[in-house]
């Protein structure tokens, strides 16, 4: 009887321990909650591919971008004393008139509803423009619309980066290159706080930077050039070099959108 209840309890044992090794492969199997799962339940079929939920909510985000810029961008055009600043305002009031008109036309195609009106928290950055004035006004209008494109061109580059739609894309290509046109007019102004933004990213950094260690006052040794091997026929041509001149533009001129 012994003998039995011995060889019973290792029986179940060794039931028990194969179950503990499947249950990991039984939940692998079952994927729910994980980000695949998430991607393939959000997105929907197109006639220009698949669009994903974060494709939609880049949608709505470069709709928010112009219900808001436009008319700070105006404002500063009207009420700004220094000329880089009604130029940055200038360029908002452009770049995001066209962003507009491409991305309803995106939308409209693709089935997306858009919002008619600006985020509360981007009104009140209005708001705060609004009772600003003079270099303060300039300091709050170069740094809340400086912090807002820096941001959002992690969005840019996510959504250029994986979506699997042909317009969605073509709109990130085009919002990229606004976006850093702006950017650029921004920092022209010299009111930008760069290192508010720097301490504002670390403080929601969650990894350690890596590279190659802080100078300790010794020069360097000097790379060598990276250059192909050999007479490769290249007939594409380099960006221009950078001038000494202070400040710079982006060229951010492209075909108006399809009908």
């Amino acid at each position: 009887m012994r003998r039995v209840n011995g060889t019973t309890l290792i029986v179940a044992a060794l039931v028990a321990t194969l179950g503990a090794l499947a249950f990991p492969i039984w939940s692998y199997a079952d994927r729910s909650g994980t980000g695949q799962a998430d991607l393939d339940a959000s997105t929907v079929a197109t006639p220009w591919g698949p669009l994903s939920a974060t494709d939609r909510d880049f949608l709505v985000k470069v709709r928010l971008a112009g219900l808001w810029e436009i008319p700070a961008g105006q404002q500063a055009m009207e009420r700004a004393p220094t000329e880089a600043v009604r130029n940055a305002g200038d360029h908002l009031v452009v770049g995001h008139t066209d962003l507009d008109q491409r991305v309803r036309s995106v939308a409209a195609r693709l089935g997306v509803e858009l919002p008619n009106q600006p985020s509360a928290q981007q009104q009140g950055w209005l708001d705060e423009m609004t009772a600003a004035s003079g270099k303060e006004y300039e300091r709050k209008f170069a740094n809340l619309l400086r912090d807002s494109h820096g941001k959002v061109f992690a969005l840019i580059a996510q959504v250029r980066h994986t979506t699997r739609n042909a317009l969605v894309r073509e709109l990130a290509t085009d919002a990229n290159q606004t976006v850093l046109d702006h950017i650029t007019m921004l920092e022209n102004t010299g009111d930008v706080d760069f290192d508010g933004i720097a301490h504002e990213a670390a403080g929601t950094a969650t990894a350690s930077p890596s590279g190659p260690p802080a100078p300790d006052g010794r020069v360097p040794p000097v790379p060598d050039p990276a250059r192909p091997t050999g007479s490769p026929d290249a007939t594409s041509r380099p960006s221009p070099q950078p001038t000494d001149e202070p400040g710079r533009t982006i060229d951010t001129y492209r075909p108006a959108p399809a009908s």
